[in-house]
């Protein structure tokens, strides 16, 4: 029994993404026959390893700056026979240079500002011509009631799904795919990041965890869950621009 909370141990993506939708998505990017993959923010790069798996012959590269994070990709790709052509590596995303066929950027696009168009903007000199970027990005919908209190500000202020796809042709990629996260979806992401906790508190009288899990929850259930979305855009860059 550890003295602290698992650290994202119920989940196998950082997002709130499916098996099922992430092996979709990974089987249309390595259909595109990409030589270099570049994950920013990669976390422990499942859906990285997942493209690489089925783009042979193609490199893979996962930059973060948690080393918890980047040393479970390291053995997930052990585990799935290609390490030798996905690599991690500590770094913040801007200070990434060198461009790729495919970028993968979800949930980690505040590494280059404190907007989508910003993040847009940054991320496109990654891109190589005729590449794709795969941007993963919380959304604001109001689909039914919201405790306005118990949103954070940072949360209200996000795009719809249609406004980040007009931000994205607005900064010259052709949108290829545009889908969301499901409630499924939703639902797992948001219990597998409490289970850490709740797990936890079945052995220990911890008032302090206890507070943090339950104050998430509330927020979760009661306040941002049916207008808080989460959209996968995958946009092209054209060969001609």
């Amino acid at each position: 029994m550890t003295d602290a909370p698992g650290f994202y141990e119920h989940l196998t993506f950082n997002a709130p993404l499916s098996d099922a939708r992430a092996d979709a998505l990974a089987g249309r990017l390595a259909a595109a026959e990409p030589s270099t993959v570049l994950d920013v923010g990669c976390g422990w790069g499942e859906l990285l390893i997942r493209v690489a798996a089925r783009a042979a012959g193609a490199t893979a590269l996962g930059v973060d700056t948690e080393e918890r994070h980047l040393a479970r990709g390291r053995a997930r790709a052990r585990e799935l026979d290609v390490s030798t052509r996905v690599t991690f590596e500590n770094l913040p995303g801007d200070q990434l240079t060198e461009p790729a066929d495919i970028v993968i950027c979800i949930g980690s696009s505040h590494a280059f500002g404190d907007t989508p168009a910003e993040a847009l903007a940054a991320l496109k000199p990654l891109v190589r011509p005729g590449g794709r970027l795969v941007l993963g990005e919380g959304t604001w919908e109001v689909r039914g009631p919201a405790q306005p209190d118990l949103v954070w500000d940072d949360v209200v202020a996000l795009p719809s799904v249609g406004a980040l796809t007009d931000l994205a042709v607005e900064a010259g990629f052709r949108p290829l795919w545009i889908e969301t996260a499901n409630e499924d979806e939703l639902f797992a992401f948001e219990s597998g990041y409490l289970a850490d906790l709740e797990e936890w508190l079945l052995h220990h009288d911890d008032a302090e965890v206890r507070a943090r899990a339950d104050e998430h929850r509330k927020r979760w259930l009661h306040g941002y869950r049916n207008a808080f979305g989460f959209a996968y855009l995958t946009l092209g860059v054209p060969t001609y621009v």
